[in-house]
């Protein structure tokens, strides 16, 4: 099972922002920097995660992002599974698999993932910014932005 970068950018974000959380707020740009990740589609992952509430984006010359929920409460299933989407892991409809209706897999694979986000969702925001991962994101603060 891989991620897609949406996911994998977003993961990103949620754990910057809930590593400095005094540190006020940051624009989509200076992520894309400390990431080195294209701005625009860092926006589109920005986009869905206040669209979900789980940051807030304050527009404007002093705006920013902040994250809008404490980090325990942010569990890792339920981010996966929301960045992700809906979608199993095989889709038997595109091409029209010619066992479709007669095999196993499609149910299984889709056990699978369940079970597998409900593992995920035994840990949380604040567990994957626990030292030494949050002393990393406060040295990023302060090393030079890369320039592109």
């Amino acid at each position: 099972m891989q991620f897609t970068k949406f996911t994998d950018f977003g993961l990103r974000v949620l754990m910057y922002l809930a590593a400095t959380p005094e540190q006020g707020v940051i624009t989509v740009g200076e992520l894309a920097s400390y990431f080195d990740v294209p701005k625009n589609h860092l926006n589109k992952v920005v986009n869905r995660l206040v669209k979900l509430g789980w940051i807030s984006a304050t527009p404007g010359r002093n705006g920013g992002l902040r994250l809008a929920q404490a980090p325990a409460s942010l569990h890792l299933g339920d981010i996966l599974s929301a960045l992700e989407g809906d979608g199993g892991l095989v889709d038997c409809d595109k091409p029209p698999c010619v066992l479709r209706g007669s095999c196993h897999l499609k149910r299984v694979l889709d056990i699978g993932q369940q079970e597998f986000y409900a593992g995920m969702n035994r840990h949380n925001l604040a567990e994957l910014v626990m030292p030494p991962t949050s002393s990393t994101i406060a040295r990023m603060q302060f090393q030079p932005m890369p320039v592109h």
